[in-house]
């Protein structure tokens, strides 16, 4: 039985015509982009979380207020009966009646009292605030830090310029860094997500996180670099309208 896993790696699939993986030793170990290099994103997602820690904690609180971020007063839930569970929120109309005897309040009562047990769990406009200036200074640092890296680069002009003599494109210290600190961010994000703001697209975006991570590792290895970094680029620029509008939206 003859295995079909080494034409997985075939030059003709992941290279130009007449260039070999071979080509990529004509770089040097300092301008050749190594998979080991991605165990430095790890330590620099633990960082982010911490600084992220300080910045919501410490920073984010203040800024909203300057901006009118405020938190809406809230009632208070009366004392819990032991009959209404608080993770009991949806009853159907033929156990109501079971409700109201069990807790000798009316339907009025129970249904007030499930509606101000929800609202209580909601987060805060201050923490959501924290949660997407988190995200917008970072999109913001990252996009402008991006485009003094590239900015004099001939391929941020010239996009045939990302393919010449490729795979044989020599890596600076400071793309190496863009890209790290790219993956730990996104790293960050995912270490967090579980206790993070919970959204109806949770899934949606543990698996955007994940396909991210995916996508910079490749495009790292593959030294996909040139290309790669005008798409961070780009999408940090997005990314940057997107934070703004949401807050915005909320105020």
């Amino acid at each position: 039985q003859v295995s079909l896993l080494p034409d997985v790696w075939r030059e003709d699939y992941w290279l130009p015509s007449g260039v070999t993986w071979s080509d990529m030793e004509r770089l040097s170990d300092s301008e050749r982009p190594r998979p080991r290099d991605l165990f430095t994103a790890p330590p620099l997602a633990l960082g982010f979380v911490a600084l992220r820690y300080v910045f919501e904690r410490f920073v984010a609180p203040p800024m909203g207020r300057c901006l009118g971020v405020n938190d809406r007063v809230t009632v208070g839930c009366p004392t819990q009966n032991i009959y209404l569970s608080p993770g009991l929120w949806f009853w159907f109309q033929s156990e109501m009646m079971s409700l109201m005897e069990s807790s000798t309040k009316t339907q009025r009562q129970i249904q007030t009292w499930f509606r101000l047990r929800r609202n209580q769990d909601r987060p805060s406009q201050t923490t959501k605030f924290g949660e997407a200036a988190w995200r917008f200074f970072f999109y913001l640092s990252a996009f402008v830090g991006g485009l003094s890296c590239l900015i004099d680069r001939r391929w941020f002009w010239d996009h045939r310029e990302c393919w010449r003599e490729y795979p044989v494109q020599p890596m600076d210290s400071a793309l190496y860094w863009y890209y790290m600190l790219e993956l730990g961010f996104y790293g960050s994000l995912l270490l967090r997500i579980s206790v993070d703001i919970k959204r109806k697209d949770f899934k949606e975006q543990v698996i955007h996180h994940l396909a991210t991570i995916f996508l910079l590792s490749f495009s790292y290895c593959a030294n996909y670099i040139r290309i790669g970094t005008l798409v961070m680029l780009l999408h940090d620029s997005s990314d940057i309208l997107l934070e703004v509008t949401i807050e915005m939206m909320r105020l």
